[in-house]
């Protein structure tokens, strides 16, 4: 059976769910208010935020995942041609 590398699909099935959900309309009513962070309006910093968030848990579980996989592989700069 070949190796996959990277996360389950489930974890990434998640994160999109997780994605979806955040950035779905009635949830970013929430943000939609007068307010300002550091000079900035409210909804893009949260935004932002959450898609950083996103990306970041995505980063954090592929290289759990995939940074044991990475120590296995052989080196080809020491394989003779």
């Amino acid at each position: 059976m070949r190796r996959r590398d990277g996360p389950p699909a489930q974890v990434l099935l998640a994160l999109c769910g997780a994605g979806f959900l955040l950035f779905n309309f009635p949830l970013l009513l929430v943000w939609d208010q007068p307010l300002t962070v550091l000079g900035l309006p409210l909804l893009p910093v949260a935004l932002f935020a959450i898609w950083v968030g996103l990306v970041a848990a995505l980063a954090w579980v592929s290289a759990r995942r995939g940074g044991r996989g990475a120590k296995e592989a052989p080196d080809d700069s020491k394989v003779d041609r």
